[in-house]
């Protein structure tokens, strides 16, 4: 049996304003959005072409809400690969994607540090 990732949850505030941020900001797709009940979504968006998605998970509790931004305990969580790094790094920027890393150049490929809108570090990368 082949195995892969199919998508990760991400807690969010808000889902419209994590779908904004991911579809306008970040340019990915928004691929689901069906309400559960009153309060709860099934929300998923992906980049282009990506077989893994983001299933943005609203914060149901307090508990929840504190690990908002902070899933990974202060690491990189998310990577996100890409054919043209300066491209996207450039889009990213004008777009107003705080970098918390310059742009280097590493043994497996360019990479740079941005924090999405709740504070979430991604490692922005083009593969060698």
């Amino acid at each position: 049996m082949n195995q892969q990732l199919g998508q990760l949850s991400l807690l969010v505030r808000d889902y419209d304003e994590a779908i904004q941020y991911y579809t306008q900001v970040l340019n990915f797709e928004l691929l689901e959005d069906t309400p559960l009940s009153e309060t709860k979504r099934w929300v998923r968006v992906a980049p282009p072409g990506s077989t893994c998605h983001l299933l943005l998970a609203k914060a149901a509790n307090e508990t929840q809400e504190k690990q908002i931004g902070f899933q990974a305990g202060g690491r990189v969580f998310l990577f996100l690969y890409t054919d043209d790094f300066y491209r996207d790094y450039a889009k990213y920027l004008s777009k107003g994607v705080e970098f918390i890393r310059t742009p280097s150049q590493e043994s497996y490929g360019i990479v740079s540090v941005f924090k999405d809108l709740y504070g979430n570090l991604w490692d922005l990368i083009e593969p060698n």
